[in-house]
């Protein structure tokens, strides 16, 4: 009886974590969209701004590449988040 009370804590702890897992990855792959999107559309800016950009979107393809979700967040989050500041949306 104990044995299989345990066993059913592990299953269920298995089913609850998949969905996070997957919710991870669906946010790093639309990160990594938004910022492919953010440097075709990007309006003029400097050829430094857009190197960082491109080598943050190349960090994040690795990185989920590799299954290491986590980074790929980080690294999408934050080259979003200093696109957004430069060229915030007029509206």
């Amino acid at each position: 009886m104990k044995h299989s009370a345990i066993a059913g804590l592990f299953i269920t702890a298995a089913l609850l974590a998949s969905p996070v897992f997957a919710a991870d990855e669906d946010l790093c792959d639309g990160n990594i969209q938004k910022l492919q999107d953010a440097i075709a559309t990007a309006p003029a800016t400097s050829e430094n701004a857009m190197d960082n950009a491109k080598a943050a979107l190349k960090k994040a393809q690795d990185a989920r590449t590799a299954g290491n979700t986590k980074d790929c967040i980080e690294v999408t989050t934050g080259a979003l988040t200093k696109i957004q500041t430069r060229t915030p949306d007029k509206g």
